[in-house]
Parts: C-alpha cells; sequence; structure tokens
C-alpha cells in the first residue's frame, strides 16, 4: 500500500519548505491550494508554480471564497492596511483570519479520508510566528482528535515545523538543498512580492531575520535543526 500525505501548501517559505521535506518520504504527496480571495492572487499562480515544479503527485486549487465573507482581516479586505510589525498586548494582528486554519485542516482531512492518506501536513509553528491562536500545537492536536472522531479515520495532522525558529526553517531548506529556491520563489510577503518582499511587513520581517540568523550562525543552528529532527 503506498504511502501517502496531504500538503496544505501556500506557496510560502513554511508550506514550500515542507513539500521540499515530505517528496522524498511519501509515494504520494497531494498539495491542496485554498483560494479564499485573499488580498494578492499572486500566492495561487505561486503555489501551482512551485507543485509542480518540486513534483508533487497532484495540485489542485480549491474554491473556499465563503471564508472571505465570513472573516474580516487585512488579508482579506483591501481597505484594511497591512501591519508593519506584530501587534502588543492581547489583541490579535490584522492579519489573522478567523477559522482559517479550522477550515484548511478540516478540508484537507476530508481530502486524505477520499484519496486514503494517513497524514495532512500544515507548516504552522508557534516559535517564530505572528500569534495566531489557529498555529498552536494545542489547536493542531485537538483538531485532530475531533476530525479522526468524527470521520472514524486514522489520521496525522502533521506539523515538521511546529518547534522550529524561523532560522531553524532556513536551515532544513539548506539541508535539502533548495535554500535558494525558497529564498527567491516563494511568496510569504503580505503586500505580495515574491522572494524578498516588500521588506515592511510582519511576514517579511520574520522571514528576514531568520534568514540573517541562519546566514550568521550556520554551523549552530544546522546543529540545532538536526538534534530537534534527528537529522543525520
Amino acid at each position: 500500500m503506498s504511502k501517502k500525505a496531504v500538503m496544505v501548501f501556500s506557496g510560502g517559505q513554511d508550506s514550500t519548505t515542507c513539500l521540499i521535506q515530505a517528496l522524498p518520504l511519501y509515494d504520494e504527496v497531494h498539495c491542496i491550494t485554498f483560494d479564499y480571495g485573499q488580498r494578492h492572487v499572486a500566492e495561487i499562480e505561486v503555489a501551482q508554480k512551485l507543485a509542480k515544479q518540486l513534483g508533487a503527485t497532484v495540485h489542485k486549487v480549491m474554491d473556499v471564497s465563503l471564508l472571505n465573507e465570513l472573516a474580516i482581516s487585512s488579508l482579506t479586505r483591501d481597505n484594511i492596511p497591512v501591519p508593519t510589525v506584530s501587534s502588543s498586548g492581547e489583541s490579535l494582528p490584522s492579519t489573522f483570519v478567523p477559522g482559517r486554519n479550522i477550515l484548511f485542516l478540516t478540508l484537507a482531512s476530508i481530502y486524505a479520508y477520499q484519496v486514503k492518506a494517513e497524514t495532512v501536513i500544515t507548516g504552522v509553528c508557534e516559535t517564530d510566528f505572528s500569534g495566531y491562536p489557529d498555529c498552536r500545537d494545542e489547536f493542531v492536536k485537538a483538531l485532530n482528535k475531533a476530525l479522526e472522531l468524527g470521520m472514524e479515520y486514522k489520521l496525522r495532522l502533521y506539523t515538521p515545523l511546529m518547534w522550529l525558529n524561523k532560522a531553524e526553517t532556513w536551515a532544513l531548506a539548506d539541508y535539502h538543498n533548495q535554500l535558494e529556491l525558497v529564498r527567491e520563489q516563494t511568496l510569504t510577503c503580505y503586500n505580495g512580492i515574491i522572494g524578498t518582499g516588500c521588506g515592511n511587513c510582519d511576514a517579511c520581517n520574520l522571514r528576514a531575520r531568520g534568514l540573517n540568523e541562519y546566514l550568521q550562525n550556520k554551523a549552530d543552528v544546522m546543529h540545532s535543526l538536526k538534534h530537534k529532527l534527528q537529522l543525520k
């Protein structure tokens, strides 16, 4: 029986690094990109290009525009400005899209059920992130249990980046000899600029800070990565 995984794939740094890591580990990797009327259609185009370039078995783009009607965010509304730094205090940043990962992981799990995949992979992380509650390990584990109960299907929501910082995520891309591809061809920027991005938004700040840390301390960061993931 072939080993299959479903990947929630946005074409950003994190999900692309997850795809690079997953491809040698599974017989089939099915990528799903969700079109929820996000601010920049370029995200979908980048995901399509990278899934094909890297060799995903299947790549589907699913229309979930209903989310846009329900979730008001600076990533779903052009008239809400993208913040340049993380929000402080108790409030969530305006880039938070409420329910996004609940919906994405649920739909990806239904797809996994249909194609008999045992794993759904997502690049969420709670080490270096923007404070979104649906990126936390506690949330993923709770949803995983609910999905198994609701479908009577053994399924793993796998989060390979959960405990990695951004420098270690860059190291993981480099470990698989794809640092330049992730650096130049992925889209993480909230303002829709591929590669190094706008340099001002929170996503670009996180990405650049992690890359600089990795490039300045390659040996130490790679050692930390290998220890966390038990890589050779």
